[in-house]
């Protein structure tokens, strides 16, 4: 494991970025185990990706869920996504990282991205796209060469093609990925869940009520619990939960922040109260959590 830190660290664009652009929200370039720049792990990133693996073997944990890599894929992350990556030495492909600013600018739907079925999954799962089509996996490695090499022009690269070479990629994952077909036909509220899974990511270190996310979405809180219950078969209250311990576990374990430290970085108003909600939604006091992880 790597050395402790006093927090899991967040990359942003301007980390991943090698040719001195102005504009930091986008980059596209090769994937080996030779990239340019050296990352912590666990981390999070501020941005979107998508990383297409040819070649190679290992695991991509994602938020605690473990998916083993079988190339030719695709893996897909939202911002605020906590992951790790162990790959072997011979691993080969393509990644694409960029902000929603960047893919939205000229979009008339700003729900656009969040309408993926990968981005902010209801499932809360990031299974990869698994490509069997060779038509498939020879369109997808052209598309991110053609990116590369539009960058390759320096100043005289079209900011305008590689939007259109990224919507070709997100489209054309989107087609070929697997999704619940119930899913699918719920329409405006499959836009609610996802907005609202968006906004637990943003703010799960505010300790916001479920009134409070309603709120923010515009929509009653009793709207709000019942369209997420619909289609995740949790309640808004249980998500929310859900996303503080997952938090918590990952800054004990991965952090050498102390219980207190990390009761006021998410915002619980007393360490009495974290202690007694992290034991009754795991079964452990915060110590022992730790305790029997690092043991």
């Amino acid at each position: 494991m790597n050395s402790k830190s006093e927090n899991i660290p967040v990359y942003s664009l301007h980390n991943f970025s090698s040719n001195g652009r102005i504009s930091q929200q986008f980059q596209v370039e090769v994937f080996d185990a030779n990239r340019h720049f050296s990352v912590k792990y666990p981390h999070r990133h501020d941005f979107f990706e998508v990383l297409y693996l040819s070649k190679g073997s290992g695991f991509h944990i994602i938020d605690g869920n473990k998916y083993e890599i079988q190339p030719p894929c695709v893996f897909f992350m939202s911002p605020g996504q906590a992951h790790k990556i162990e790959f072997s030495s011979d691993i080969e492909g393509y990644i694409f990282i960029f902000t929603s600013e960047f893919y939205l600018i000229n979009q008339t739907n700003q729900n656009r991205l969040i309408e993926f079925p990968f981005f902010f999954s209801i499932r809360q799962e990031n299974r990869p796209l698994i490509l069997e089509s060779k038509e498939d996996i020879l369109f997808l490695e052209t598309l991110f060469k053609k990116g590369i090499a539009e960058i390759a022009k320096g100043e005289n690269y079209s900011v305008d093609l590689l939007r259109s070479v990224l919507d070709l990629i997100l489209t054309s994952c989107a087609i070929l990925y697997k999704t619940d077909k119930n899913l699918l036909t719920k329409g405006k509220g499959n836009v609610v869940v996802k907005r609202f899974l968006q906004l637990v990511e943003e703010n799960y270190q505010n300790n916001l009520s479920v009134n409070e996310y309603a709120d923010k979405l515009a929509i009653t809180p009793n709207h709000l619990t019942q369209t997420v219950n619909q289609l995740t078969g949790k309640t808004s209250s249980q998500i929310i939960k859900s996303k503080q311990v997952l938090e918590i576990k990952r800054l004990l374990v991965h952090t050498n922040l102390t219980v207190t430290e990390i009761a006021n970085s998410l915002n619980f108003p007393d360490q009495s109260y974290f202690t007694r909600f992290f034991k009754r939604e795991t079964g452990f006091s915060p110590m022992q959590y730790r305790s029997n992880q690092l043991g």
